[in-house]
């Protein structure tokens, strides 16, 4: 709420992002609420993308890159590579395919030919409730493979993300989906991977890859394939159901 009162109040060349310790009214998409304990690394970032650019044309694929370069912060310090973070369509941040331990918001404005973007993410770094975090993973893959890697901090893994963030930003408006989708595949948790269309009932539908908007594309038997909106439905991670919300 404080970034997006002024956001239009700054200079264009001037950077944003508001990093909170805590919060009290934590948000998720569709009205959720996120809890926010002490150790979550917390931040709304705002950045403005033109609108006749390859992500202006292709907005939803924001929480797609910001997703990454949450994972791609950890794992792309030298000896974290082997920490299981991954991508789960949309916007989480998952452990293996076992486990949410991130999230992202993606709020945007046109303003004439420009979207003003407001980018909020939070994933557990220091904090083993509600779920687990960055640190317990580090830990037990020490423990596993007779390691030493520290503890991460959330000021780090914040900063590292934004860095990350700008680069594939980069990479996108010079080469579109296709320069950035091969290292979201490396880390997304679906390849291979059969769900249930509409319901528990539902037909069977392989899950292929993504569009080049940023919708999720599946493959019924018989059938071409098809994109599914991330507005409309929901994906149910632990029975393999997309549904309608």
């Amino acid at each position: 709420s404080l970034i997006a009162r002024l956001m239009f109040e700054l200079p264009e060349e001037m950077g944003l992002i508001a990093v909170a310790v805590r919060q009290t009214q934590g948000k998720g998409r569709g009205g959720n609420v996120w809890l926010s304990p002490m150790g979550c690394a917390l931040s709304t970032l705002h950045i403005s993308i033109p609108q006749h650019s390859n992500l202006g044309q292709r907005i939803p694929f924001i929480q797609h890159l910001v997703s990454l370069a949450v994972v791609e912060a950890v794992r792309s310090i030298p000896g974290y590579e082997d920490i299981d973070l991954r991508v789960k369509w949309p916007n989480d941040v998952y452990y293996s395919d076992l486990m949410k331990i991130g999230g992202v918001l993606v709020n945007s404005t046109l303003i004439e030919t420009t979207f003003h973007i407001l980018i909020g993410f939070g994933f557990n770094v220091n904090n083993s409730n509600p779920t687990i975090c960055i640190n317990d993973l580090i830990a037990k893959f020490n423990r596993e493979e007779g390691t030493e890697l520290k503890p991460l901090s959330a000021d780090c893994l914040i900063a590292r993300t934004v860095t990350v963030l700008e680069r594939l930003i980069e990479v996108f408006q010079e080469k579109g989906p296709n320069g950035v989708l091969p290292q979201y595949y490396k880390y997304w948790v679906h390849s291979g991977k059969q769900v249930r269309l509409h319901g528990e009932d539902g037909p069977l539908a392989w899950i292929v890859g993504v569009d080049d908007y940023g919708f999720l594309q599946v493959h019924q038997e018989g059938r071409a394939v098809q994109s599914v909106h991330p507005d409309g439905n929901s994906f149910d991670m632990l029975r393999n159901l997309i549904v309608p919300k």
